[in-house]
């Protein structure tokens, strides 16, 4: 990969994900940034999404039916999705180590890692259907 440099462009991705504090997709933090800066490119801000999650500085979390996010937390952690608002958001576990070591395969796999997304209904989801 080639040599990725400190640029405006990239510490506004970076100060977009973290002032927000939550998972986003790209979308969602092409607009943060273009609040601040509106001449970055949809282009630009991808391509630093894809850079900084290939190089490990943030998580890119894949979502089933739903657009990637991305999460400033880049250790090893389980997510929840809400059914409702697709919002997603850490959960609170420790991750189960080794887990791949403890699956038995009958189809010939060779796990090299997984995903776990756990879905729900969010608190402000929760209190909504009651309202």
């Amino acid at each position: 990969m080639a040599s990725f440099r400190n640029t405006i462009q990239k510490d506004a991705v970076l100060k977009a994900l973290h002032e927000e504090n939550r998972h986003m997709t790209a979308e969602q933090v092409l607009a943060k940034v273009q609040t601040q800066n509106p001449v970055i490119s949809r282009s630009t801000v991808f391509r630093i999404l894809h850079q900084l999650s290939e190089r490990g500085d943030i998580l890119r979390i894949r979502v089933p039916d739903g657009a990637d996010c991305f999460d400033c937390t880049n250790t090893p952690h389980y997510h929840v999705k809400c059914t409702d608002c697709g919002e997603v958001f850490d959960v609170d576990m420790p991750v189960i180590d080794n887990l791949e070591d403890k699956i038995a395969d009958t189809h010939g796999f060779i796990f090299t890692g997984h995903n776990i997304i756990f879905s729900g209904i969010c608190p402000s989801c929760r209190k909504s259907r009651t309202a």
